[in-house]
């Protein structure tokens, strides 16, 4: 996992209130003054296992299936087999969405700007 520089302070640091010169009003709560820094997340880790997870990688499979999960599926296929099947009213024809996959690029970056 990344580290990261301290950033942020705890909710268990001592915040001052001030009064407020309009009677009724609340008490305004300052955090202006930070006394426990707080380290930031490996932000980039925890996008990588968002991709991972949601094209199911197999690294993302062997993670799901040593926690136990019974049928682990990444995220573009929980969301096909949501939508899946697709039927018109009558019930004659239906559309499934299955195995989801990327294949190789036929064409460099470029060459499809230029197109």
């Amino acid at each position: 996992m990344l580290e990261g520089c301290i950033l942020a302070v705890s909710s268990q640091s001592k915040a001052t209130t001030t009064s407020n010169s309009v009677p009724g009003a609340p008490n305004r709560i300052s955090f202006a003054k930070l006394r426990e820094p707080l380290e930031v997340p490996g932000l980039l880790d925890v996008q990588i296992d968002s991709f991972e997870w949601l094209i199911g990688s197999p690294r993302w499979r062997e993670i799901a299936e040593a926690r136990g999960d019974v049928d682990p599926k990444g995220g573009l296929e929980e969301v096909l087999d949501e939508l899946s099947p697709i039927e018109d009213f009558s019930g004659s024809m239906s559309l499934s969405f299955t195995d989801p996959r990327f294949d190789e690029v036929k064409a460099p970056v470029d060459e499809c700007k230029d197109k």
